[in-house]
């Protein structure tokens, strides 16, 4: 279901919720005055400094400065998107999450379905012309079918079909003479807008034969991107049709052909034969096959190799990887044997560092030379195949034999040499228990204390850290968090010219630091007796965000701080906020009201003068812009 979730729910749903209980279920958390406090999950350490307030109901690390409430832990730690999160804790409410939509969001929701339904049209046509029985063309896809080993039925599970040569037969089938259908058709990636006239001589559409070129060559217009191909339906997690992958029949190229980026399709964070993997009852703590080819998956399937998947042209990214995981334990990546699998498979290795949680499994199995998992299965038989599976290397062997290769360990520069490769690499990795394992057998590899080890990679992070500027992308503790706590801990200083230090101190827009008052008492703006018309017609992102906190207190007075900085964080101003409520502040929450009623009158009269301005330089264009006399 899409649409907007309504605030009230969020805010209803933040009070249900008991941020301690959420956190401990996964982080296990200790009792120390009136905080529980952790090591923290988002970066390494050995000394806690992972904070959770139940009263406030926030989290805040001292470390590496994540804090958000119960919404911002799942998103973060469960590296899911807002949505996604607020049904996280909705189902473990018993509750389900209701939706409302905007205007432009029904809009952008009618578009993308009726993309979703154009896609369904082609895949249905596609497989129609795969069923023809008296066509010359159609027999040539079957024949090729065949001599891969794919029966009717694979071939049916996976919506196999194919396009028939020739320049408009999909345009002519999904009745793409009216210009709305053919735009439709254009941005589902399934027709391609010819070259005008005047640049055909630089770029032509390519021809199946001299005749369809010289028919052609007068028409503007549109013309099918697959043509005498047979064709692979892309499906999402949910089976929904989001785009096709074409395979030559004959020698043009390229050989494979994938749809375009569409608003319903992106390769980077889609697999081939996800749906099928799900439907066909992919188990937590399974184990699922990572391949480079739509083939790879169909035999393999066919075969009863259960489990496989394929990237789609693209390298295997954090976002597959996310998506996996979710379903299973173990990762196999499956690659050819040749030097371009052992990139793939090394940068596959590379992406998997920061996925490596604690019970989750890698492993590579590298082909032999000349074998792709389509051939090697079929040579070997399914037994063959899952025997060669077992005997996958681990991520941890794989790591150290790549980074080993060339290097003579005999040798003290060699050693050197591993743990310079190695050291950068096994920092990506998130706190748990395979972390200080992969660093022992590091030690052991450079005949080094583990201990001595240890000490330089967490000397090294440091350094990287202070040579790096922060980025404020983790949203800050909430106001009066850190009551109590000793003002060196939490206010963030910078060094002086002679070497003293000295309060840092942001600077900030008006509507910024309204909201920031909202934050230390938010009834503020329910006072409020100002015309808000100007802020309501204001184009600034900051005035239109602040216009949203004043509705959202006024519609909700009892809105706490807590839901305000939710929902500010879940806006591009996430870094200021980080700044803003870290900066000292002066303001005692019994003069907040009216501070923040002086921001907004000299607000509304900054846009007044603005505008007047505006009006004045308008005229002056306009006098001058006059023909002399």
């Amino acid at each position: 279901m899409t649409g907007l979730i309504p605030q009230s729910f969020i805010d209803d749903l933040l009070h249900r919720v008991n941020i301690v209980e959420l956190i401990d279920k996964r982080v296990q958390l200790k009792k120390s005055g009136r905080n529980y406090t952790a090591c923290c999950p988002f970066h390494n350490e050995k000394t806690p400094s992972f904070s959770v307030n139940e009263d406030k109901q926030f989290y805040y690390c001292f470390g590496c400065g994540a804090g958000g409430n119960a919404i911002g832990f799942i998103m973060n730690y469960e590296h899911a998107d807002f949505p996604q999160a607020v049904e996280v804790l909705a189902r473990d409410c018993g509750l389900e999450v209701p939706r409302e939509r905007s205007p432009q969001q029904a809009r952008r929701r009618s578009e993308n379905q009726r993309l979703l339904d154009v896609l369904a049209e082609a895949e249905k046509y596609y497989r129609g012309q795969l069923g023809r029985r008296r066509d010359k063309h159609r027999r040539e896809a079957v024949d090729y079918l065949k001599a891969r080993g794919v029966d009717g039925k694979t071939a049916a599970r996976f919506g196999l079909g194919y396009a028939p040569p020739g320049w408009d037969n999909l345009l002519k089938a999904l009745g793409g003479e009216a210009a709305e259908r053919q735009a439709l058709l254009l941005k589902a990636g399934l027709v391609i807008r010819r070259e005008p006239k005047s640049g055909r001589a630089q770029q032509k559409a390519p021809a199946d034969s001299a005749a369809d070129s010289a028919a052609d060559s007068a028409k503007d217009g549109y013309y099918d991107r697959f043509r005498h191909r047979i064709m692979f339906p892309i499906r999402d997690g949910r089976g929904r049709t989001i785009g096709f992958g074409g395979r030559v029949l004959g020698d043009d190229k390229p050989k494979y052909l994938n749809s375009p980026e569409t608003p319903v399709f992106h390769k980077g964070s889609e697999l081939y034969g996800l749906h099928e993997f799900k439907r066909g009852g992919a188990a937590k703590g399974g184990r699922v096959l990572v391949t480079e080819g739509y083939m790879d998956v169909i035999a393999l399937s066919q075969l009863g190799v259960a489990g496989a998947v394929a990237t789609l042209g693209t390298a295997t990214g954090p976002r597959h990887l996310e998506i996996l995981f979710r379903l299973v334990e173990e990762a196999v990546f499956c690659f050819d044997g040749d030097e371009a699998g052992r990139r793939a498979a090394w940068r596959a290795l590379e992406a998997s560092l920061p996925m490596m949680q604690d019970g989750r499994r890698v492993k590579f199995l590298l082909l032999p030379e000349g074998a792709d998992p389509d051939s090697f299965v079929r040579q070997q038989g399914r037994e063959g195949f899952e025997a060669a599976v077992e005997k996958a290397l681990p991520l941890e062997d794989f790591f150290f034999e790549h980074l080993s290769e060339g290097l003579d360990l005999t040798r003290i520069e060699g050693k050197a040499r591993l743990a310079s490769l190695a050291t950068p690499l096994l920092r990506q990795l998130p706190r748990g228990i395979y972390a200080p394992l992969m660093q022992d057998r590091l030690a052991h590899s450079v005949d080094m204390p583990p201990e001595a080890l240890g000490r330089l990679i967490a000397e090294q992070a440091k350094n990287q850290v202070r040579d790096q500027p922060p980025a404020p992308s983790q949203p800050p503790p909430p106001p009066g968090y850190m009551e109590g706590m000793p003002p060196a801990r939490y206010a963030p200083t910078a060094h002086r010219g002679d070497g003293r230090r000295r309060p840092k101190v942001y600077r900030r827009s008006a509507s910024l630091k309204a909201i920031d008052l909202l934050l230390l008492n938010p009834t503020a703006a329910l006072g409020l007796q100002q015309d808000l018309t100007p802020l309501q017609e204001a184009k600034e992102d900051d005035l239109k965000l602040l216009l949203s906190v004043i509705k959202m207190v006024k519609e909700t007075p009892d809105t706490t701080p807590y839901a305000i900085m939710g929902y500010c964080c879940d806006t591009k101003f996430r870094g200021e906020f980080t700044q803003l409520l870290n900066s000292e502040r002066i303001t005692p929450p019994e003069g907040a009201e009216a501070e923040f009623n002086q921001i907004v009158d000299r607000i509304l009269s900054d846009i007044h003068k603005k505008r007047q301005a505006e009006a004045e330089k308008a005229k002056l264009n306009a006098v001058l812009a006059k023909p002399a006399p």
